[in-house]
């Protein structure tokens, strides 16, 4: 297929890679031109405009920050559905509220344009390796059509239901990888204060009911003191942020989620934001006088 692909920053420049290694004609923008010449390199074709991108293909993904920046890659005055034709496909694999996902779905589909949210999974590791996980929301035909390109991308790839609900699914996801972060670091400074070795500690719990993902994969990242971002605290901050804001609007206690968003708004307020969210064991350390000790 011929793709578009704006957004090629940390996620997004892999997950662009991964559609060109699987063969498809992929054309690229992003808003700093260094960002594309890997991808150029690799083959891709860099246009100046969203806008431009969209009157190339019939399909086009955004990988940004934030609901204001898809806004304005697919709906200002270069984006998406100024270039687009009736029956275009953009999929948003950015992590934005539901309320925002169904609003810019609305807007775009008054131009013909058909809004999948399918936010993603995974990390820096997932989109590297091709095994992220979308979370789509969105016309179930149009999911039908982007198929073969979620596939060139990830490894489990689930509709979800219609426009917002991608994203209802994302926030999902956030609960339970916020906290298991916060917890696992908790866990591991309780063990480190003890005297006692958080490795060995990982690997008898990895064993047991304890295990997750979380305390394999970030667990041993923590414990490597790996704190390169994969995924980045600021952007964890803002994704719990985005899950309390639903749970304030619909009316759903989400105590939890509360406590793990106070934990990534202190890393970020300690200068910590760009280092990945696992640097909250820092603050951890930090408040019971130690360094990794």
């Amino acid at each position: 297929m011929d793709v578009g692909f704006i957004g090629l920053g940390l996620m997004g420049r892999p997950m662009a890679l991964n559609l060109l290694r699987a063969g498809h004609r992929v054309h690229v923008w992003a808003r700093r031109r260094e960002s594309m010449a890997p991808l150029i390199e690799a083959g891709a074709i860099a246009v100046d405009s969203p806008a431009e991108l969209a009157r190339a293909v019939r399909i086009t993904f955004s990988m940004v920050a934030d609901a204001p920046d898809v806004e304005e890659v697919t709906l200002g005055e270069h984006g998406v559905a100024a270039g687009a034709q009736p029956g275009h496909i953009h999929v948003d694999s950015s992590t934005i509220s539901p309320q925002a996902a169904r609003r810019i779905a609305a807007r775009l589909a008054e131009r013909g344009v058909r809004l999948l949210d399918a936010p993603v999974s995974g990390g820096e590791t997932g989109a590297i390796e091709g095994t992220l996980t979308f979370m789509v929301g969105g016309d179930e035909a149009a999911f039908a059509t982007a198929q073969p390109l979620f596939e060139a991308m990830g490894r489990t790839i689930t509709w979800i239901g219609e426009s917002g609900a991608g994203q209802v699914a994302k926030a999902c996801n956030q609960i339970l990888t916020g906290v298991t972060v916060v917890a696992v670091a908790e866990a591991f400074n309780l063990a480190r204060a003890e005297g006692v070795d958080p490795g060995r500690v990982r690997t008898a719990l990895l064993g047991g009911s304890a295990y997750s993902r979380v305390l394999e994969n970030h667990g041993a990242r923590m414990l490597a003191r790996n704190f390169r971002p994969g995924f980045k605290s600021w952007m964890h901050q803002k994704d719990m942020r985005i899950v309390l804001d639903e749970a304030h609007r619909s009316g759903v206690p989400a105590p939890l989620s509360a406590a793990a968003a106070q934990w990534f708004n202190a890393l970020v307020g300690a200068g910590l934001g760009e280092e990945d969210s696992i640097a909250v064991l820092k603050l951890f350390e930090q408040m019971r006088g130690g360094q990794g000790r």
